[in-house]
């Protein structure tokens, strides 16, 4: 079982900055990445960012590239998500996630935090 903790969510103007925290308390098994996907009210969960662990290759999606930067180290069970440059549409609830098995972006995780609310104002 792999438990996900965030932190670091918070209120910030537009064209500011947040750092995310995810810390995963690894047991019997081990991941083979970790990333951050959002959801608005009204929209469908969307991808964010992933880390693979074995390369260290990250993934971002579309609307952050450029903006968000994903880092962190296996050893540590713990990834981060620099925010910057910030939007009133990058308004959501942030959830960590990490997956067994990782193969591309679209591949299901397989485990999910709780959830972190991030608030740009314009």
């Amino acid at each position: 079982q792999v438990q996900l903790v965030e932190s670091g969510g918070g209120l910030v103007q537009a064209g500011g900055s947040l750092r995310l925290s995810c810390a995963a308390s690894r047991r019997t098994f081990s991941t083979s990445a970790m990333g951050w996907f959002r959801q608005a009210p009204g929209k469908e969960r969307e991808f964010v960012a992933v880390i693979r662990w074995r390369d260290v290759n990250t993934y971002y999606g579309d609307s952050v590239k450029g903006r968000f930067t994903i880092s962190g180290a296996d050893a540590k069970n713990t990834i981060y998500l620099q925010m910057n440059s910030l939007k009133p549409e990058d308004t959501a609830v942030y959830y960590c996630a990490a997956w067994s098995a990782f193969l591309q972006p679209t591949t299901p995780p397989g485990y999910w935090g709780q959830g972190t609310q991030v608030t740009v104002s314009s």
